[in-house]
């Protein structure tokens, strides 16, 4: 009965402590002070740093599109963005779901791939 006590317990403090770890993970570069390199193909190839969408800006976007989204408005899918990189996970009905929020999702500015997690409920 202990053991079962401690494993209640042990669960929620390693959730926290995965989600400070993953949080950590989303900290932003401190800039330096040398510029970004140029390429030689033209002013449309050459970014500046505002021209990148950060991955707060991509989380917010794709957790907005999902909520007001009137298929998946109803399900509970975590978004978490590192580099452009969409991580999204939960439980759906139906692959036609899981299909329609990969849509979504790629349609969002900054979304440069997409780690699809979500599975059907069953």
């Amino acid at each position: 009965m202990k053991t079962r006590a401690a494993l209640l317990l042990l669960r929620p403090t390693l959730a926290g402590v995965l989600a400070l770890l993953i949080a950590g993970c989303n900290k932003p570069q401190e800039l330096t002070g040398t510029p970004p390199p140029s390429t030689t193909l033209g002013t449309a190839a050459t970014k500046t740093v505002g021209d990148n969408v950060s991955d707060i800006d991509v989380t917010t976007k794709v957790k907005a599109a999902l909520l007001g989204d009137e298929i998946l408005k109803g399900f509970d899918i975590a978004v978490v963005t590192l580099n452009g990189d969409v991580r999204v996970t939960g439980i759906v009905d139906t692959q036609s779901q899981i299909d329609h929020a990969d849509k979504l999702v790629r349609g969002i500015e900054g979304v440069h791939s997409i780690h699809d997690e979500l599975s059907i409920k069953k």
